[in-house]
């Protein structure tokens, strides 16, 4: 081939520009974003809040962050079941899909039911996943959600009843797929030992999962809570996020639960997404390589700095972990992780990493103001804390991400209901074309 890819590349680049100033002429939303940073209104739900600012005479405000499920603070759902000594995401799951809290013998009949179908079909795991291993769990995942929908009877009914059934299906079948996918990839492209351990009847969803993981099959009550108290806190964050309105908009489409949570993992896997931990890892590594004294205010915010400058680091400008899109002042999930990790940090050695974290959360807003001149209040995500809370519980970084989809994919199934039964119309957003009218010239007459 005579012709290179950058050649290809640099012609695509002459003939397919449209600039900044091009979007602003049009009032183009850039990612469905107003000009204040709030997301365009595209729906209506019960589902989930996400509050992080106040509008007040038509200016945004910060505010302390809030997440309720269906009207409850997630806060107040995980110090409830905590207090009564139950895991909690069996609960939400209840919760998310059905629209109430589970009484005694619904939270009783949902564990069950988890449990009952968390075992994937016969010859799955040979057929589609050890035959077929990927280096990435992520891409894994969506493949077999996507294969499952050849072991369903009734794959295409849109029945509520039905997608009930699929959803609460895909939910316990979720840790295993993520297992097994890891397993097979640490036998086919790290070269060790795999092995696969039964699941336990007694084991809620987060204990399954460290169950599973773990070589021994030994996990603490408490670890096994923060594994619980990390999958509530991803469990579900309202109907704009990138991977839930994938999934609201396939299923707009009235196409097949498998192709809807298939295209929502995709959309997670993004490093913009759910991929923003493994961002934070490795931030994290380079600051603490290149940090000498990480008790030192000076040091750490000079690296900040510098990383902001895009001298340092992936040269992105970015401090990953920072920042999010509704939430100014706080977000309550990276609030909750940081307070139930810090014990465990204490217990494991992880003091000095521990206090690292913390700084960089202290110090990255005034770096941020400082360096960027933008005065948008900042602070620390979900996705700061959760990467050091996996690596404190001995979960491979393989599985980050993974970890989150199978704790969104309760979210992403009570979307899917609400949009089929509620939404009524496919979601078609419009593109302002900027086409200048051409006529066509025969091929000998090009040049």
């Amino acid at each position: 081939m005579s012709t290179t890819v950058s050649e290809l590349c640099a012609e695509y680049r002459a003939n397919n520009r449209i600039t900044r100033d091009e979007y602003e002429y049009y009032d183009v939303k850039r990612g469905l974003r107003n000009r204040d940073g709030t997301g365009v209104v595209a729906g209506l739900t019960h589902v989930c809040n996400v509050h992080g600012y106040l509008i007040d005479d038509g200016e945004k405000v910060p505010d302390e962050g809030r997440l309720s499920y269906r009207g409850l603070n997630v806060t107040d759902i995980v110090n409830g079941c905590r207090a009564e000594g139950r895991f909690a995401f069996e609960e939400v799951v209840w919760l998310l899909i059905f629209g109430k809290l589970p009484d005694k013998r619904q939270y009783g009949r949902i564990c069950q039911i988890l449990y009952e179908n968390r075992e994937l079909p016969e010859y799955f795991p040979e057929d589609v996943i050890m035959k077929n291993p990927s280096k990435d769990v992520m891409n894994k995942l969506a493949r077999a959600v996507l294969t499952l929908y050849s072991y369903d009877d009734d794959p295409d009914d849109l029945s509520l009843e039905n997608n009930m059934r699929q959803s609460i299906s895909l939910i316990a079948r979720m840790p295993a797929i993520m297992t097994y996918a890891y397993q097979v990839k640490r036998r086919h492209y790290d070269k060790q030992t795999m092995f696969f351990h039964p699941f336990e009847p007694q084991h809620r969803t987060a204990e399954a999962i460290l169950n599973a993981l773990r070589e021994d099959r030994s996990f603490t009550r408490e670890e096994a809570e923060l594994l619980d108290l990390c999958m509530v806190m991803h469990a579900e964050h309202g109907g704009g996020n990138n991977s839930t309105f994938t999934a609201r908009v396939l299923s707009s489409a009235h196409t097949d639960i498998y192709s809807t949570i298939a295209a929502a993992i995709g959309s997670l896997k993004g490093f913009r997404h759910g991929g923003a931990n493994h961002k934070v890892r490795q931030m994290m590594t380079d600051i603490m390589q290149n940090v000498q004294h990480w008790d030192s205010d000076d040091e750490v915010e000079t690296y900040l700095e510098r990383i902001l400058r895009r001298e340092v680091g992936d040269r992105s400008g970015l401090i990953y972990g920072m920042g999010h899109a509704i939430y100014t002042i706080s977000d309550p999930r990276a609030v909750e992780l940081k307070k139930q990790a810090r014990k465990l940090a204490a217990e494991k050695g992880y003091g000095d990493k521990f206090a690292l974290y913390e700084r960089i959360e202290r110090l990255s807003p005034a770096a941020f103001k400082k360096v960027t001149g933008n005065k948008k209040v900042i602070c620390a995500n979900v996705d700061f804390y959760s990467g050091l809370v996996y690596e404190m519980l001995g979960i491979p970084e393989d599985l980050y991400t993974p970890m989150f989809a199978v704790s969104r994919i309760a979210g992403w199934c009570a979307h899917r209901i609400e949009e089929l039964v509620t939404g009524g119309r496919i979601i078609r957003p419009a593109y302002r074309a900027l086409l200048a009218e051409q006529e066509y010239v025969p091929l000998e007459d090009r040049k």
